[in-house]
């Protein structure tokens, strides 16, 4: 009934207290300005990736940069900065994995619909570290070890630019499909305080049956305060609390009777805290001594498959379970992110030296779950192990510009980085037998989630070193062009160089061309060289006890495994940008070809050959899996950004945004078997392909509407998705999301002082993708595809209050 939703919006504004940003811009930093006045420069924001020539704008780089403000990452109803960039930027795509161990937790995103650790992420300029986590289900991203967006609060955020162009001559390993540089909050005053509450109003209409949900909560509290140091310098204090419900789109388990939902499938339960400081203060002529550092602590519970009754009877654990169980896997994730940097001017030379140190650790458990090979007497919560990744980074960068031609600028700079990875082994009972008293015939380890054994613990690092070079000649006052390179050294792979050359010609104050051509690569991370581990993997619906081992590794190497090398890349990019009074539109077309990408390979079964389960049987392990190298890979298509600001002098300013790209992915080159084995095991097959093919949109267009009048405002964005392929081993197995095209709202009072208020919907009109059919759901836990690019949660409806100051 149309009037539904409305009605339960209007019933969810309560009492809330809010926050808005505040800006400081440039060095040393100044007061912080309104978020209105900010807005009204869209369009000249000055950017600071994918060039080091101090001053030029979005519109005036070489490279397609998208600049999103901390008041449109705000203004819709997810609190996630990686959903919040998927719904600004057409580019990004971000997944909401379930039912995928500790891909629930850390969730993937995705650029141009290449890998996610194909994207490098900054903060301020510097590079984070990634997630200790490696992607190792069939979910987007398989095989990825990434940055997590979700580490770093919106509050917190300036705004975040999004560099769509291959840039690792500029800034090194993994900046194949582009650059993301997030931009922390700078003020020396003011501040404010912000409470979200949303909650899910949903028509759930899966395969077998439907039902309605009103409730699954999110509430999200944040926080600001801008505070001077001296008559310059600033320190800006930000945090948040985010503690969310988990969700359920199971389907009807037709398994027990009468039929009923026995399986918990959807957004995880989290519970999680973050903590940022941004500082910077002179302390000498022309010079400045900065800083920021952040920390989280998140706990995620997600849901495994369900064990019915009979399973658990069967498993030795009927006295513990009498109804079956549910096994809650439980991630516990440290991040800190820090850096250090004294930055000035030495004569003619601008000089930035910086030391930074990130480290992720996340400890694993397994909740609500047993050792079947423990019988009764099986635990039922397990401490599964941790795993932990740092990175220490040093980095010199140096430019000057000089008076030649029509401005040159130099820049140059060195790299220093130290990378450790990690696994510790968890408690006996989630990983094997008991030392008495064995259930004969059952399989060791917590169901659900496994733990790590001393066979898989691991404690490995690297270094690396890199020099690069970058120039930025105006030649005349219309043509630009850029010359960059860099050289890398890792102690484990060798040595690798890469190169960037990009230019623009302005043919007429309204007009101007632009393109690149450059190389790139990306190191293997060693979360891919030596995690090992085995675990329960969904395959066409059914866990299987899958083994992961590094391509090193015996096991491996007998099934076909080779030591690992760096992906290599060429990328070329050709665009226009038109602008005329408030209008601009800039349209971008790319053809990036990877080669030698690294991919996990296919679970090779025991049931394959003998050989191959006179290899696996010995581990209890029913197939194995590794990375392996050659793959290559396509991708090709168009960016487009339009903008338009109608100033109106009695209705007030609107900002009209039309956004899309089309994305086309082809995998050219797939690996063959290296191992003796005869027959020998198919590395790569169909799903692993059309995962990477078909597993991102291959058109995303977003449609934005932000009316302002005064202090009221409303937003409208109807963003539309192609069609997602969820592959299964065979075609009767593939699961489609379908077309679809998602609808948000939001109405604010937003003064540039006081209290503010916004009421709002994602997903206005409940819009789901397509259901999972029951030939590809026996169990009933698949509700919908796990790889839709807008999720399968339904209509959200939220409210947010707070005070600025």
């Amino acid at each position: 009934m149309p009037s539904r939703p409305f009605l339960a919006l209007g019933v969810s504004l309560f009492a809330l207290i809010g926050v808005q940003a505040a800006y400081a811009q440039g060095t040393p930093p100044a007061a912080p300005q309104d978020a209105a006045p900010a807005a009204e420069e869209e369009g000249d924001e000055i950017v600071v990736t994918g060039t080091r020539t101090q001053g030029r704008s979005r519109l005036e780089s070489a490279s397609p940069v998208d600049v999103l403000s901390n008041q449109s990452l705000q203004r819709q109803g997810t609190t996630e900065l990686g959903a919040s960039l998927a719904a600004v930027a057409p580019s990004i795509d971000f997944p909401r994995p379930s039912a995928n161990d500790g891909t629930d937790a850390v969730r993937p995103a995705t650029l141009r619909g290449l890998s996610p650790d194909q994207t490098l992420v900054l903060i301020n300029g510097v590079r984070g570290n990634s997630s200790a986590l490696l992607n190792v289900n069939g979910t987007v991203g398989r095989g990825s070890a990434s940055f997590d967006l979700n580490t770093v609060p919106v509050v917190a955020l300036e705004r975040v630019e999004v560099l769509r162009d291959g840039a690792s001559a500029q800034y090194g390993s993994d900046a194949i499909a582009g650059v993301v540089n997030l931009r922390l909050r700078e003020a020396r005053s003011g501040g404010g305080v912000s409470t979200t509450y949303g909650f899910y109003h949903t028509d759930i209409d899966t395969a077998r049956g439907s039902r309605s949900v009103t409730g699954e909560p999110t509430v999200t509290v944040s926080g600001w305060q801008g505070i001077a140091l001296g008559s310059e310098g600033f320190l800006t204090v930000s945090g948040e609390y985010v503690k969310r419900e988990p969700t359920n789109r199971a389907d009807f388990d037709t398994r027990v009777t009468p039929a009923r939902v026995t399986g918990r499938y959807g957004d995880p339960e989290v519970e999680q805290g973050s903590g940022w400081v941004n500082a910077a203060i002179p302390v000498a002529d022309g010079w400045s001594l900065y800083g920021w550092g952040g920390y989280q602590e998140r706990d995620s519970r997600s849901a495994a498959f369900p064990r019915l009754a009979t399973a658990a009877a069967a498993g030795g654990v009927g006295t513990l379970y009498p109804n079956g169980f549910v096994p809650i896997i439980n991630t516990k994730s440290q991040d800190i992110k820090s850096a250090l940097g004294l930055r000035g001017d030495l004569g003619e030379w601008n000089v930035d030296l910086n030391l930074s140190y990130g480290r992720n650790r996340i400890r694993f458990a397994t909740l609500d779950s047993a050792n079947y090979s423990y019988g009764a007497a099986s635990p039922t919560e397990f401490d599964d192990g941790r795993v932990t990744y740092d990175q220490f980074v040093v980095g010199l960068d140096v430019a000057r510009k000089f008076d030649l031609l029509a401005g040159v600028n130099v820049a140059f700079g060195l790299e220093g980085r130290r990378e450790g990875y990690r696994i510790e082994a968890g408690e006996r009972a989630s990983y094997d037998y008991p030392a008495t008293g064995v259930n004969p015939g059952a399989v060791p380890g917590a169901q659900g989630f496994g733990g790590f054994a001393p066979r898989n613990e691991v404690d490995r690092s690297r270094r690396n070193v890199s020099a690069y070079v970058d120039v930025e000649a105006q030649v005349t006052d219309a043509f630009l062009i850029g010359v960059a390179g860099r050289a890398e050294d890792y102690s484990d792979f060798g040595s690798t160089a890469t190169g960037k050359l990009s230019a623009r010609y302005e043919v007429a104050p309204w007009l101007a061309l632009r393109g690149a051509a450059s190389t790139g690569f990306r190191a293997p991370a060693l979360q891919q060289q030596y995690f090992t581990s085995v675990a329960s993997v969904v395959q066409n619906g059914v866990p299987i006890l899958t083994g992961t081992f590094p391509s090193s590794d015996p096991v491996a190497r007998a099934l076909g495994g080779l030591p690992l090398d760096a992906e290599k890349s060429t990328n070329f990019s050709v665009g226009t940008v038109i602008r005329a009074g408030g209008f601009d539109l800039t349209i971008d077309g790319y053809h990036i070809r990877v080669r030698d990408q690294l991919g996990l390979s296919e679970n090779l079964s025991r049931t394959f050959s003998p050989q191959v389960a006179g290899i696996l049987d010995p581990l209890n392990v029913a197939a194995a899996r590794f990375f392996i190298n050659g793959l290559a890979t396509t991708s090709q298509g168009i960016d487009v950004v339009a903008h338009y600001r109608l100033r109106t002098p009695a209705a007030g300013v609107f900002d009209l945004t039309l956004a899309g790209n089309v994305n086309d992915i082809d995998v050219t080159r797939v690996p063959t078997s290296t191992s003796v084995l005869n027959p020998a095991p198919t590395l790569f097959a169909r799903s692993r392909i059309l995962s990477i093919e078909d597993g991102t949109p291959g058109e995303k267009v977003t449609g934005t509407v932000d009316w302002s009048l005064g202090d009221l405002g409303a937003l409208a964005r109807v963003t539309y998705y192609g069609n997602v392929n969820q592959p299964g081993t065979t075609p009767a197995a593939d699961v489609f999301s379908g077309r679809r095209a998602i609808t948000d709202l939001e109405l604010r009072y937003e003064p540039s002082r006081g209290p503010r208020f916004a009421i709002g919907a994602s997903n206005l009109f409940d819009v789901y993708p397509d259901a999972i059919t029951p030939a590809n759901n026996s169990t009933g836990v698949l509700g919908f595809p796990y790889y839709s690019p807008f999720g399968f949660n339904g209509r959200y409806l939220y409210a947010r209050a707070g005070l600025s100051w």
